[in-house]
């Protein structure tokens, strides 16, 4: 073999004696292949440094080694997204595909060439997410579409209940009457927490206190929410539900009212490392990601039937923003 030489499947079949197909078969684990064989073709291949033609094994299924991944425009300054993204892509990886990722701010005339999609938290009213569970490719949602169709498959989780349970926390760490700060209902997600909360509210017989923002909330529209709900409403405890809103409204807080409980609907490092640090949920987002892509690759295989869904595990995490008064 020249030093310079590429190492092929046909370079792997000559070294050890083999045909171009055994030495195939032995490392794609199929055919009438002995044991003794496929373990002698994968020392050579080992050996020689061997990488098998991903793009090529690709087009043979007809297949592009792509999956689509969008996620909402928040992606760049949300931590969960990152994290859910980065799950996506691992999983992707451990089945040899490439990720193209697909945001609410690419109009296209055409399909994604792809060979099916993940939908992270799809919102109702989106052009783009309309438009790609309008092309027919094998689908998977993070939460449900709060649109008129729904995903090959979905991958959601029991925000409500969770919120429930976070609510109790605060009730017994001395709150009679928590608010919430939750986004729009065209987030699934969202809609889930703004339904929990107002049933817990009615179960209780507490009278509810919720302030909207926009899903893609920033930073001063959060701060202005809070600003007005301290000048002009009575609650003993706070629930922020969009990623990042905890953090900060807390100063605020420790200014106008240090004896108000604060929790978050997403947990972060930034809630994790506040002063004090702050209660959250964990979503949990890169194992959701991974559990999106395993899902879509079911899908892709026929190994999962369309309309599966799976409850994805999330976590209540209490510290000590809402610790028990004396």
């Amino acid at each position: 073999m020249q030093a310079d030489e590429p190492v092929t499947i046909v370079t792997v079949a000559r070294e050890a004696g083999v045909s171009k197909t055994t030495a195939s078969d032995a490392l794609r684990g199929s055919g009438r292949v002995s044991e003794a064989t496929r373990e002698a073709v994968a020392r050579v291949a080992e050996r020689l440094g061997y990488v098998p033609n991903g793009s090529a094994r690709h087009l043979r299924k007809a297949s592009t080694g792509t999956i689509g991944l969008h996620v909402p425009e928040v992606l760049t300054r949300s931590s969960y997204y990152m994290s859910f993204v980065f799950g996506v892509v691992e999983q992707a990886a451990r089945h040899d595909y490439d990720v193209t990722l697909i945001t609410s701010g690419q109009r296209r005339a055409r399909p994604p060439r792809v060979d099916g999609l993940v939908l992270g938290d799809p919102l109702g009213g989106d052009p783009v997410v309309e438009s790609l569970m309008a092309t027919r490719l094998p689908t998977v949602s993070c939460e449900r579409f709060p649109g008129g169709r729904q995903a090959d498959g979905v991958v959601w989780s029991q925000h409500a209940p969770m919120l429930a349970r976070l609510l109790d926390h605060l009730r017994e760490a001395g709150a009679a009457r928590p608010a919430l700060i939750v986004a729009g209902d065209e987030s699934d997600w969202a809609a889930s927490l703004h339904r929990g909360y107002l049933d817990w509210c009615a179960a209780k017989g507490v009278a509810p206190l919720v302030r909207r923002v926009s899903f893609d909330a920033t930073g001063d529209e959060v701060r202005a929410t809070a600003r007005a709900l301290l000048d002009s409403d009575t609650f003993d405890a706070l629930v922020c539900a969009p990623a990042g809103a905890a953090t900060e409204v807390a100063p605020l807080l420790r200014e106008a009212r240090a004896d108000v409980l604060l929790a978050s609907c997403v947990d972060s490092a930034a809630t994790r490392l506040a002063d004090p640090p702050i209660t959250a949920i964990d979503l949990r987002p890169k194992e959701a990601g991974a559990s999106c892509a395993e899902l879509l690759f079911e899908l892709l295989s026929g190994i999962a039937p369309v309309g599966t869904e799976r409850v994805h595990p999330i976590e209540l995490a209490v510290r000590a923003s809402t610790r028990p008064r004396p």
